[in-house]
């Protein structure tokens, strides 16, 4: 019989229950996957390069989230030496550096769903008859506020976001009277290397390289303001240990008032604010300027727009 505490997924009350934590060799993933180890967990980490050199508080495995073949073959080493897996969380992305949306070819779009959404499908997938087996689970994927809210000159990236949020809560409503839970973790502008590891516009058009330049250094800006991952993988271990999980948990204070304005702020205030965070009418000195109260919102709760 299934309790009421399956019902809701909760975790198991294992002595060291088993997570999955992709794209852990730095940042989120890697402050997720050892707040995880420090709350109890046997932690797997994963990057496309596995091991690498220095001490660390979980294993690493070699996956690449692209590749049906290496996704199968992490998910069942795993499962060979733990006899389970009671969390999966799905970390591993990137994003284009700030660009138009018609400077990215279809193929430059198609390689990030490949990573971002279609990644977390395939680990989903690869994990799920497992978990069901089980009668209990977590995924949390990492989305971010541009999961709802828009992100000019990264329209790709928040489009990858968007498709995760819903493709998540969707998830949670199939799989929740089997024992498992899925939830989303929305962080707003993260101080990692994020900005180091962005792919190159592969269309560029001289139209654009004016904004280009000047968006870049707005991220810039806003990144190196960001919270610590500490803070999103605090918000990992609260869904992952929750008794009745939320399906969204903002990471952080900026990430909290971000979803509260988006959700009660009147959308012509929402859509200055993003401008006037951006600096988007000043790339153009003959665009007119907004007037009224849009222009106070400013998005800003500290200036951060998401990661």
């Amino acid at each position: 019989m299934i309790t009421d505490n399956l019902l809701e997924g909760s975790p198991m009350k294992l002595k060291n229950p088993v997570a999955l934590v992709t794209g852990a060799s730095s940042g989120i993933g890697k402050a997720t996957a050892e707040r995880l180890a420090t709350a109890g967990y046997k932690v797997y980490g994963t990057s496309r390069r596995g091991a690498t050199s220095g001490q660390r508080a979980f294993e690493m495995l070699s996956l690449d989230v692209t590749s049906d073949e290496s996704v199968a073959a992490a998910v069942n080493a795993l499962l060979r030496s733990e006899g389970r897996l009671d969390l999966l969380v799905n970390n591993a992305g990137f994003s284009i550096a700030p660009a138009g949306a018609e400077e990215s070819s279809i193929e430059q779009a198609r390689s990030i769903f490949e990573t971002n959404f279609f990644g977390i499908l395939r680990m989903t997938r690869a994990v799920l008859p497992h978990m069901r087996r089980q009668g209990s689970g977590r995924i949390v994927n990492i989305s971010s506020v541009l999961g709802f809210l828009p992100a000019p000159y990264m329209a790709l990236y928040a489009a990858t976001k968007h498709a995760i949020e819903g493709y998540s809560e969707s998830l949670d409503h199939e799989l929740r009277t089997r024992g498992i839970r899925v939830s989303v973790i929305e962080p707003a502008s993260t101080n990692t290397q994020f900005d180091a590891n962005l792919l190159q516009p592969d269309a560029t058009l001289d139209e654009y390289r004016e904004a280009r330049a000047a968006v870049a250094k707005r991220m810039t800006e806003m990144l190196a303001a960001g919270d610590q991952p500490d803070v999103v993988a605090d918000a990992v271990l609260k869904a992952a240990t929750a008794t009745h999980p939320k399906v969204r948990y903002a990471a952080g204070a900026a990430a909290s008032r971000l979803r509260l304005l988006r959700r009660f702020a009147p959308a012509g205030m929402v859509d200055a604010g993003i401008r006037k965070t951006l600096r988007l009418d000043a790339l153009t000195e003959s665009l007119p300027h907004r007037r009224g109260p849009g222009q106070i919102v400013d998005l800003a709760v500290d200036d951060r727009l998401g990661q």
